[in-house]
């Protein structure tokens, strides 16, 4: 009589099914991803310096506003080194802000300080743009190198570039917790890519459209701010630096919610499309 009860309590044996369970995609994690481009604080740290010119260029002239630009640009170097956080963002700020004070010293037109901004504006539209023609939207190219699709092949060790690596590596540990071999402790190898991310056509249409919003921006910016600039020789500029402003952090700060919000939806999108039908 004690077998059936035997028989009854014995756990069943798994099935092919649970064999073949498949992994849990990845997870896009905008607040992750948002830190490794330096985050909200660090896009308010690289607008100090230029509110701090704005400033004391309007009240005192250009050689205060030089030194309150540079002192800002300091300052925010120190307080990151205080707080033991990244100096990366913080040393590239103050090397442009030190080109920037250069050039408006130099010339003694406080109108030069923006010219590296300008310059870097019309630069990075053209290559945004081209980049679109080349059907290499640049948004999927860094949006896949930060937080790679399951079925990406920007992921891999060798695509990662000085200084990203452990960023990389943080992150992917993160979204995809699973990543470590359980034995060895090392990174198991990425997967080959089923379809690459330029294969697929929604994909390559939004980021495309990305990338032209981005492009946009930057030409927009580069084109008002060319023009107030003609325009302001031998005053304070201070027309174009408050443009300046009101065309940076505000339009940056929507641009990234809307990349985010994009990106995000297509991750979800190819692992629905990855994943296999319910009882395969």
């Amino acid at each position: 009589m004690s077998a059936p009860e035997d028989h009854a309590e014995r756990p069943a044996a798994p099935g092919p099914a649970a064999e073949r369970e498949p992994e849990p995609g990845l997870a896009f994690d905008r607040h992750l991803v948002l830190e490794q481009l330096g985050g909200w604080r660090g896009m308010v740290d690289a607008t100090l310096p230029t509110i701090a010119f704005i400033v004391a260029n309007s009240l005192d002239g250009l050689r205060t506003g030089i030194w309150a630009a540079l002192g800002a640009a300091v300052l925010v170097f120190l307080l990151r080194l205080v707080r033991r956080e990244t100096v990366q963002q913080a040393i590239s700020g103050l090397f442009a802000v030190g080109i920037a004070v250069a050039i408006a010293a130099f010339t003694g037109q406080a109108r030069d300080f923006y010219v590296p901004g300008i310059i870097r504006n019309a630069g990075l539209a053209v290559v945004l743009l081209g980049s679109v023609a080349l059907r290499r939207p640049l948004v999927g190219v860094i949006a896949e190198f930060l937080a790679p699709s399951h079925l990406g092949s920007m992921a891999a060790h060798r695509h990662s570039l000085p200084g990203m690596r452990g960023r990389v590596d943080r992150a992917r540990s993160v979204l995809s917790p699973g990543v470590r071999d359980p034995e060895t402790g090392r990174a198991k190898p990425d997967p080959e890519p089923e379809l690459h991310w330029r294969e697929d056509p929604r994909l390559l249409r939004a980021y495309g459209w990305l990338t032209v919003l981005w492009g946009g921006v930057f030409l927009v910016r580069a084109a008002v701010q060319g023009y107030l600039y003609l325009g302001s020789e031998n005053s304070n500029a201070t027309d174009l630096g408050v443009v300046s402003l009101l065309l940076g952090l505000p339009v940056t700060a929507v641009e990234v919610v809307v990349t985010l919000w994009v990106v995000s939806r297509l991750h979800r999108h190819r692992v629905e499309n990855a994943a296999p039908p319910a009882g395969a």
